[in-house]
């Protein structure tokens, strides 16, 4: 999962705002859920917990745009308000699905929902480091199943959130064909980024791009800019501009987060600078470098999870060398290219505008 920018401090009324909307989303559910007994209500208790520790980027996203494109009243506001908290549910849902087919405990620094299940079993590993696939694990297994379970009631209280919306019948259709399309394409590149990973699916350039597209562009900038123009009931021409905006922006992104996981400074981004190539990460750096003639020496190395130190070093220096790094750096630059030639069409606002080129900025140049 993709380490987004932060834009929340600039803006912490409408934070206040949509967090209020996600405590009273999860809130009135955690009441209910005490009908069925503790787990399930603990369930609901960590979860409340640990979704109003994101970045908001998504709900802002589409609040600020929806702004930008209409003169709104305090009641339509609210209404942006509350798909842009229920866009924040299923981005969540979308997390801990993720956090279950990696396998990992922690998230934002802390015990993820599965974590704080097995920390509370007294079972979470030191560090919150990753368990033995392999090992037969009943407390494990029980707190896994508990990130599988939410993240599908949070996926139905999305939908129940934008069906329940007060919008006219044909807006809200039109939201609900968003939200399942976003579903449709998200869990579809989950599906490739395994199948890729796994060694199911060949590793082809196209194929990786596709895969980026679809985890990350779609559900992270073109859900909010598509359900922000609806909202604002704009042209449908407006609409697929910003969706195509969008989808040039997530895709650079996404790009731009695998070079600084390769080639970052990890005291800037705060990450294991060759978990990637231990890993086995099917990136468009790799997708390039297998196809030179450096690819001999890199691939020994490539997927062993003891790679580190010199030899790590060593790798990440060929993988420059060969010319993968300035080959990534030139897609992020057309994709940013296209964004802003996307966003410089006759029927984007200038204060839409405004907003993605401030979010752009955040993306370009960035460290972290």
């Amino acid at each position: 999962m993709t380490t987004m920018p932060n834009m929340v401090r600039a803006r912490p009324h409408l934070c206040s705002a949509i967090e209020g909307e996600l405590s009273t989303l999860i809130g009135e559910r955690t009441k209910t859920a005490v009908r069925y007994g503790p787990e399930f209500h603990r369930l609901w208790q960590i979860a409340g917990e640990n979704v109003l520790g994101g970045k908001f980027v998504r709900p802002l996203l589409l609040v600020e745009t929806y702004d930008s494109l209409t003169e709104a009243n305090a009641r339509d506001r609210g209404t942006a308000i509350s798909i842009a908290a229920a866009i924040e549910l299923l981005h969540y849902a979308f997390l801990l699905h993720d956090d279950v087919i990696d396998g990992d405990l922690v998230r934002r620094g802390r015990p993820n929902l599965i974590g704080s299940l097995l920390a509370e079993a007294g079972q979470l590993p030191p560090s919150g480091e990753r368990p033995d696939a392999g090992r037969p694990d009943s407390a494990l297994h029980w707190a896994q199943t508990g990130g599988i379970l939410m993240g599908d009631m949070l996926l139905a209280a999305t939908h129940q959130a934008f069906a329940r919306a007060e919008l006219p019948q044909e807006i809200r259709i039109r939201l609900l064909d968003l939200l399942e399309h976003t579903i449709n394409e998200t869990v579809a590149g989950e599906q490739l980024d395994v199948g890729l990973g796994d060694g199911i699916i060949a590793p082809e350039l196209e194929t990786i791009l596709t895969m980026c597209g679809y985890k990350t562009a779609t559900y992270t900038f073109e859900l909010p800019l598509r359900a922000a123009a609806t909202l604002a009931g704009v042209e449908p021409s407006t609409e697929t501009t910003l969706a195509a905006a969008g989808r040039h922006l997530g895709l650079a992104f996404q790009l731009q987060d695998d070079l600084l996981s390769t080639f970052g400074d990890p005291r800037q981004h705060g990450k294991d600078p060759f978990s990637d190539l231990r890993e086995g990460k099917q990136t468009a750096i790799i997708a390039y470098a297998r196809k030179t003639s450096a690819w001999a020496g890199i691939e020994p190395w490539f997927g062993r999870a003891d790679l580190g130190g010199r030899d790590a070093e060593r790798v990440r220096e060929q993988l420059s060398g060969c010319g993968a790094e300035t080959f990534v750096q030139g897609h992020i630059d057309q994709q940013t290219n296209e964004f802003r030639k996307a966003i410089s069409s006759a029927g984007i606002p200038g204060g839409a505008r405004d907003v993605l080129l401030e979010l752009a900025g955040q993306l370009e140049g960035r460290q972290s």
